[in-house]
Order: C-alpha cells, then sequence, then structure tokens
C-alpha cells in the first residue's frame, strides 16, 4: 500500500491496516529504523495482558498499578 507523507511528517495508516491491528485514535506506535526501511509497531495496551500473569498478582492491585501508569502518563 502506498500513503503520502504530509508537510508536517504525518502518514495515515490505510484503514484495512488499522482494522487488522486495532489501530484507534491515540494508539501509541513504536517507530524503528531498519535496514529494510522504517517499522512501525503497534504498542500493546495494559488491557491487554489481561491474564498473561494470572495467579501472580490480584485484580485490586493489579488495577492499581495500571490507574497508577496512566496517571504517569500523562503529559
Amino acid at each position: 500500500m502506498e500513503v503520502k507523507v504530509t508537510r508536517k511528517g504525518q502518514v495515515t495508516v490505510p484503514v484495512e491496516l488499522r482494522r487488522k491491528y486495532g489501530i484507534v485514535e491515540g494508539t501509541k506506535m513504536i517507530v524503528e529504523d531498519s535496514s529494510q526501511g522504517i517499522i512501525f509497531k503497534v504498542v500493546q495496551k495494559v488491557e491487554d495482558l489481561a491474564g498473561v500473569d494470572a495467579g501472580k498478582i490480584s485484580l485490586e492491585k493489579a488495577l492499581e498499578m495500571i490507574d497508577k501508569i496512566r496517571l504517569e502518563d500523562r503529559y
């Protein structure tokens, strides 16, 4: 797929890829430089990781940690 870069250096991710990768307004992405060019990677949301460490932490503690991260993430 071909996209155009705006004068501000912005590109639009085609709708097919936004749907496939769940990219919505506010989604964070990592931009990497590689020998093949620029790579965009979606940053996985903390909520999507629910259950990964089942039994290692209580739900209440996990929610407290998520709230703390969200507060620290504001700029």
